[in-house]
């Protein structure tokens, strides 16, 4: 296979290790965390081919000393050490392989989760919070950055929607299945009669964009601003700062007004739909390799019921494997990872099934 060039790697991984000792990036939270993250994966990359590089170099001297070496015994040991590098060898290379593949750079990203409240009315909005609560102390549990992008709240602390970005290492991987209708049965704390109460909250997950992802070009813009106003009609801005941007070639259209700067809410709202599109490209994608599993982001897929929390059995189902759990209220405090590695395992299982 051919190697990335190891020198120019190690040659950029000296000039990040000097910006983030640059007093301008130590000022930065936001420069330093991106800049952090960007020398971690190279350093990774860069550990990984100076293994490959290293056995490469062992094996090149066991052949030279197989020339040369006449005793027995010792040409034997050499080439047990030879057959055990090469395996060794291969091993590495796989691994190269997965983590340049397409599948790991976009599992690899951040990512971008859409909650929005479904049936139920106040209801659906309050459990759309919870959601939301539960996936912010899931990050905090993995030590991952949790940002509002975007939110439009209701009067009893609800959400009727609130986009967000988690900034970790896999957090793509880990919050991909993640995807779909999610539905909740409880006593709602307004009902007097103590009747469970049926609503749910749709959620999309998208792996964050870059500019390297996607480049989309000005003339393909059309960007408005407008007053942006609280819940209820509270806290009306008197200066546009909500900014609202349409792709004109897809018709997707994003909004975001959760800042009091102008620049930031087009900022936020640029990110969010860079994402969308990089979805809709990776869609795209899937459909032209005929995948019947196509991916759950933007497609039909996402309004499928994949989850049911039922508080008055203590349990928490996932209807695309009919796997349950209990403790649903330690799995609201965000501890989320041991269910979300056993899907994890089931989806690697039917896929090797699929495939066999």
């Amino acid at each position: 296979m051919n190697l990335p060039n190891l020198k120019n790697l190690q040659d950029k991984l000296v000039n990040l290790e000097r910006e983030l000792q640059s007093p301008e990036i130590l000022s930065s939270s936001e420069k330093l965390t991106e800049i952090s993250r960007e020398y971690n994966k190279i350093k990774e990359l860069v550990d990984l081919l100076e293994k490959i590089e290293n056995i490469k170099q062992k094996i090149e001297e066991l052949e030279i000393f197989t020339k040369t070496e006449e005793d027995a015994e010792l040409l034997e040991i050499a080439r047990t050490e030879k057959d055990a590098l090469l395996k060794e060898k291969e091993k590495k290379e796989n691994e190269l392989k997965e983590f340049l593949s397409e599948k790991n750079i976009i599992e690899s990203k951040n990512v971008i989760m859409e909650i929005r409240a479904g049936t139920g009315g106040d209801e659906a909005s309050l459990f759309a919070a919870n959601l939301f609560r539960m996936y912010s102390l899931f990050a905090d549990h993995n030590g991952w950055r949790t940002e509002i992008l975007n939110a439009n709240r209701t009067d009893l602390n609800g959400f009727k929607e609130v986009v967000f970005r988690i900034e970790g290492k896999n957090a793509y991987k880990y919050l991909k299945y993640e995807s779909g209708v999610h539905r909740v049965q409880r006593v709602p704390e307004t009902e007097k009669n103590g009747r469970v109460h049926t609503s749910t909250a749709t959620i999309a997950v998208l792996p964050e964009a870059t500019d390297v992802d996607i480049k989309i070009k000005n003339e393909d813009l059309k960007i408005e601003t407008f007053r942006s106003g609280g819940h209820g009609g509270q806290n009306v801005q008197k200066v546009e700062t909500a900014v609202r941007i349409t792709h004109l070639p897809t018709g997707l259209v994003v909004s975001c007004q959760d800042e009091r700067s102008q620049f930031k809410n087009k900022e936020k709202a640029f990110k969010i739909l860079q994402s969308r599109l990089l979805a809709l490209m990776e869609e795209k994608k899937h459909k032209e390799r005929a995948d019947e599993r196509r991916s759950q982001i933007g497609s039909a897929e996402r309004c499928e019921k994949i989850r049911t929390y039922n508080f008055s059995q203590d349990r928490v189902t996932d209807h695309r494997f009919n796997v349950s759990w209990h403790n649903i209220n330690d799995f609201m405090n965000g501890n989320i990872k041991n269910a979300i590695e056993e899907l994890q395992k089931l989806d690697e299982d039917k896929r090797s099934t699929d495939l066999g």
